[in-house]
């Protein structure tokens, strides 16, 4: 019986693989965000592992693997989002929180709540959504989230500059001050 030392092939997948374990919890937390729901943030990690998985041998060495990770996420999502073509449906849901939370409350010193950010999130368009998620929760650069989402710099920072605006028309009147206050709390261009 002989020892045999495993081929290079296979000591690359193996390692990947942990790798792509060692990621998982980062993958959730986009993906909760993402869909607000832990079910369908679950499910759509699992979809996305297993795509990964089957396509390993894509993976280009030397590239961010959770960049590549994070783009199979997104991807997947894109996928499940415009199969129940939801996007004039949240656009309205939008709206129409926007009109109810005319309350008077439009102080800049109001304490958002965890909840309340999760839900103006969840009520952006998709493509805002994971732009502003991943440079500001995820704490990529401009440039790394253009890679993953695969459009250019300018489109990344122009949806997370609209992303911020509609946050702040959500949460306040004083749209100015409240971008200003959302720019240094939800990240800065890169």
């Amino acid at each position: 019986m002989s020892w045999q030392r495993p081929k290079p092939e296979t000591r690359r997948r193996t390692l990947l693989q942990e790798q792509i374990v060692a990621l998982l919890p980062r993958l959730r937390r986009f993906a909760r965000n993402l869909t607000g729901e832990a079910d369908n943030a679950d499910d759509l990690v699992q979809m996305a592992c297993e795509r990964s998985l089957e396509r390993l041998d894509q993976y280009r060495d030397g590239t961010r693997l959770d960049s590549w990770l994070y783009r199979i996420v997104y991807t997947q999502w894109i996928d499940r989002t415009r199969r129940r073509q939801r996007r004039s449906a949240q656009a309205e849901t939008f709206r129409n929180l926007q009109e109810m939370s005319g309350t008077g409350e439009s102080s800049p010193r109001r304490i958002v709540s965890f909840m309340d950010i999760k839900n103006a999130l969840g009520h952006l368009p998709e493509e805002n959504k994971a732009a502003i998620l991943l440079v500001a929760v995820e704490g990529h650069t401009y440039a790394e989230a253009a890679s993953v989402l695969e459009v250019p710099v300018g489109t990344v920072a122009s949806r997370v500059a609209r992303a911020r605006n509609m946050l702040a028309e959500h949460f306040c009147e004083d749209k100015p001050r409240m971008v200003k206050i959302h720019q240094g709390a939800l990240g800065r261009e890169r």
